[in-house]
């Protein structure tokens, strides 16, 4: 009996990053992948393909194919830019300083809730774009620049009209609790009771976020505030994720595992009793070299207690205006090897399916297997180990989004 799919691709390897099949990449060589619909129906070596046929066929010429990349931590819709900082670092002033002297996020706030929905939307798209020309199928995109209701809705609902115009799945966070608004000077508390009072149920009844994250740092918000906003983020049934342990040791990792959340992210000062309650919990860890990198850190994450442990790593751009102004995954997967000391395949691992695990959609996407998004990129290479490798001239040949061929460039 001859088996029919919609799209047929043949004489490629596929790097399909399932950790149920052998090797770091669970590579499958001279692989074939039928797809129907916007699924996988079938993978594997190209001798074992069941009589097929296909109303698109297509010979991959003896390229690497991976699952498309997920960016799991951005905070691409904003306002303004923040080049004047960026100089004050250079000069000697640290992110702590900066912040305390009315930059840092608070100067984001104050450019994005000026900026209409219409200008927002046209200064994110170049942003956009560069992600999607370098594979990147699945995005992340926060809220945090607006820090009162108006304005936190304006972000999600454009990031929300981004997902509509482009071939790309875009997941949203409400960051209400990112930074606390000048108006509320002094009083942290109150603002945490407007986040969980006002902007998530009105976040909640639109239907305009997928998650809710929050910053707790000495700079931002205690562990005492962000559990209140854990506890109306699962009121309200939305799953969590935690800014946490970038700057000093506070705790909120251990909240953040026993509230189940999906990911921790920044962790450069988690602790060992950190890192067993994440493994406990399954909650993923998210790197973020570009922040590590523009700010100078030297204080690294505990990859080989994360490695030991057995705790999903997940590499992300953290996207923003003013620690991570750096639009490019692959080249956070570079960092991630030669910062933070990951092996090629852990940073391509971290791109997919550990990405995946931190948003909450590793059921749908982040390997190649049969049932799941046929979200793909076909790379013109020899070896997947060039993808964290090779930065510029290595370019996506193809990029499949849901079985749909869309443009790379």
């Amino acid at each position: 009996m001859t088996e029919r799919c919609d799209l047929l691709i043949t004489n490629v390897h596929a790097a399909t990053m399932d950790p149920s099949l052998p090797g770091a990449y669970g590579a499958i060589e001279d692989a074939a992948v039928a797809v129907t619909g916007n699924k996988i129906v079938w993978i594997g070596p190209r001798r074992e393909l069941p009589e097929s046929t296909a109303d698109q066929i297509i010979d991959g010429e003896g390229q690497w194919l991976t699952p498309g990349l997920i960016d799991c931590h951005t905070h691409l819709v904003y306002g303004g830019h923040r080049a004047g900082e960026f100089a004050r670092r250079l000069g000697g002033e640290s992110y702590e300083e900066v912040a305390r002297a009315g930059g840092g996020i608070l100067s984001t706030v104050r450019a994005t809730r000026a900026a209409s929905a219409a200008d927002l939307y046209r200064k994110a798209e170049p942003r956009l774009k560069a992600l999607m020309h370098e594979g990147v199928t699945t995005i992340e995109i926060k809220s945090g620049y607006g820090l009162d209701l108006d304005t936190e809705l304006k972000q999600l609902r454009v990031a929300r009209r981004l997902a509509q115009h482009y071939p790309v799945n875009i997941l949203t966070t409400c960051l209400a609790a990112h930074a606390l608004p000048p108006e509320y000077d002094g009083r942290a508390d109150d603002y945490i009771t407007l986040v969980c009072e006002e902007i998530l149920p009105a976040v909640a009844k639109e239907q305009l976020a997928d998650a809710v994250d929050m910053f707790c740092e000495n700079i931002a918000f205690s562990v005492e505030q962000c559990q209140r906003v854990i506890d109306a983020a699962h009121h309200l049934d939305l799953p969590v994720k935690v800014h946490a342990e970038q700057l000093a040791s506070t705790g909120a990792t251990r909240m953040a595992a026993k509230a189940g959340a999906l990911s921790v992210d920044h962790i450069e000062y988690i602790t060992d009793e950190d890192v067993a309650a994440m493994a406990e919990s399954g909650t993923a860890a998210v790197l973020l070299p570009g922040a590590f990198y523009t700010l100078k850190e030297t204080r690294m994450p505990p990859i080989e207690k994360l490695r030991a442990a057995g705790v999903p790593m997940a590499i992300s751009t953290d996207l923003n205006p003013g620690t991570c102004p750096l639009g490019s995954l692959r080249l956070m997967m570079n960092m991630s090897c030669n910062l933070f000391g990951l092996t090629p395949a852990e940073a391509l691992a971290g791109v997919t399916r550990a990405a995946a695990r931190a948003l909450g959609v590793c059921c749908s996407r982040g390997v190649l297997r049969a049932g799941l998004r046929a979200d793909m990129v076909l790379w013109p290479m020899e070896s997947p180990d060039q993808l964290a490798y090779e930065l510029g001239a290595l370019q996506p040949a193809e990029i499949f989004f849901g079985g749909r061929h869309v443009t790379a460039g």
